[in-house]
């Protein structure tokens, strides 16, 4: 039976429900960043450019995320817990049938709209899921699970580079097929958990199921705004971070340990930024506002930078990039309450995936023409930056001055700005909003 808490219960099993997302995003996120590395060997193998092979992964991002909000109506229909084990087999069949490819439409088809398909049945599920077991340390939860992506991509890139010069690219892909089924195991995990407000039925009409009743609230408006100019160049160095090493001369094994180095920076700081963000010292929406911004200025930096510097400069990224994305989950059931966070999570996916569909391409067609990824990684970097602008419009992402208000902690289902302590962060005029009296 499902258990029927007060609220969340903020541990338990929940924690086993953190490492589950942990894998899932690692087998999904992290190995989608590594994949970069087989991109050289496609594109001499089917005499294609870098921005024809970029279209690989640009697809399985576009796929993925414009497809979360079809995970999240299913698993607000069924259940996180069948909807994630499908997600994984899909994902599995989509590299076994790309390791059988003889052109790159068979990639397209396989890593980017099967493989793609299963992922985005899989990572809103599990995330959303994840949300509604904690409260007082969900961005800590959220952090946890998402350290997935960089751990996952440690381990992978000089993994995926060893089976590249031993089997060749098919041969890897047919393995990295294999490691991917572990997703539905992972599933089976999701013990579903009901929460007060929760509604007494799955909603039956579409626009009620896919949730898009939340751009109704101007907070929200504002966070799938930025988020969805984030995304244009937040996930460029999944694809071409590994090719601009090769670039810049470090080799096969050299690119592999700037790729480990930035994972390594994201998976320590998605860590140490939840636990940090749980203690209430600066609200949510100022600290996604300021490490977005970090995340573009480190874009720059990876972009102008050679031979050793680029090391460095990949680490400063990926601590960025890691700070900022707990934040962009632990942020979502202030502004949507906890009743609504699965489907925003889907939502926001699919608003991402309009820049991860234009950027990779943009970032290989720029590549293409002026023969290295400076301008790649500079524009990229730019649209991050716009983007953490727009955030500056949330609630509370700017310091103001005005009468302090005694501290509430509304029910989840209102939405709250957690921890706690903190004031309520709800749409201007919303009920039980406050001020920031911190100037």
């Amino acid at each position: 039976m499902t258990p029927q808490p007060a609220g969340p219960p903020d541990g338990g099993w929940g924690w086993v429900v953190a490492a589950a997302a942990f894998a899932i995003n690692g087998l999904s996120y992290g190995l989608l960043r590594s994949l970069g590395l087989a991109f050289p060997d496609l594109a001499e193998h089917f005499d294609r450019s870098a921005q024809d092979t970029a279209w690989i992964s640009a697809l399985a991002l576009a796929v993925q995320q414009a497809a979360s909000p079809v995970g999240s109506a299913l698993s607000t229909r069924w259940g996180a817990r069948p909807v994630v084990m499908v997600g994984g087999v899909l994902a599995s069949l989509g590299f076994v049938f790309s390791a059988f490819a003889l052109s790159l439409l068979h990639l397209y088809l396989g890593l980017g709209l099967l493989a793609g398909s299963g992922w985005a049945l899989v990572f809103a599920p599990a995330l959303g899921t994840l949300s509604r077991y904690f409260s007082r340390r969900r961005v800590l939860a959220v952090g946890l699970a998402l350290t997935g992506n960089g751990v996952f991509s440690l381990l992978l890139a000089p993994a995926l580079q060893l089976l590249l010069d031993t089997f060749g690219w098919r041969g890897a892909l047919l393995l990295l097929g294999a490691i991917t089924l572990h997703l539905t195991p992972c599933g089976a995990l999701l013990l579903p958990l009901a929460l007060p407000g929760d509604p007494p039925a799955p909603p039956r009409s579409p626009l009620a199921t896919l949730g898009l009743g939340l751009f109704t609230r101007r907070a929200f408006s504002i966070f799938a705004l930025g988020t969805a100019l984030v995304g244009g160049g937040y996930f460029v160095p999944y694809v071409h971070l590994a090719p601009h090493a090769l670039d810049r001369g470090l080799g096969g094994y050299g690119a592999a340990l700037v790729v480990a180095v930035a994972a390594m920076g994201d998976a320590g700081a998605r860590l140490v930024c939840g636990c940090l963000a749980d203690q209430g010292w600066v609200p949510l929406p100022r600290l996604l506002a300021v490490f977005g911004a970090l995340t573009g200025l480190g874009l720059w930096v990876v972009g102008l930078s050679w031979g050793g510097p680029l090391l460095a400069a990949a680490v400063a990224y990926g601590l960025s990039a890691g700070s900022y994305a707990p934040l962009v989950f632990g942020v979502l059931p202030g502004l949507v309450g906890i009743g609504g966070v699965v489907q925003a999570t889907g939502l926001v996916m699919m608003l991402m995936s309009l820049g991860g569909l234009l950027g990779p391409p943009l970032s290989g067609f720029l590549r293409d023409e002026t023969g290295d990824f400076t301008a790649s990684f500079l524009v990229s970097g730019s649209l991050i930056l716009s983007g953490s602008f727009i955030y500056i419009g949330l609630p509370r992402a700017l310091p103001s001055c005005g009468p302090a208000s005694p501290p509430a902690t509304p029910p989840p289902e209102r939405g709250e700005l957690l921890p706690a302590p903190q004031a309520v962060l709800l749409s201007p005029g919303g009920p039980g909003s406050t001020l920031d009296t911190t100037c």
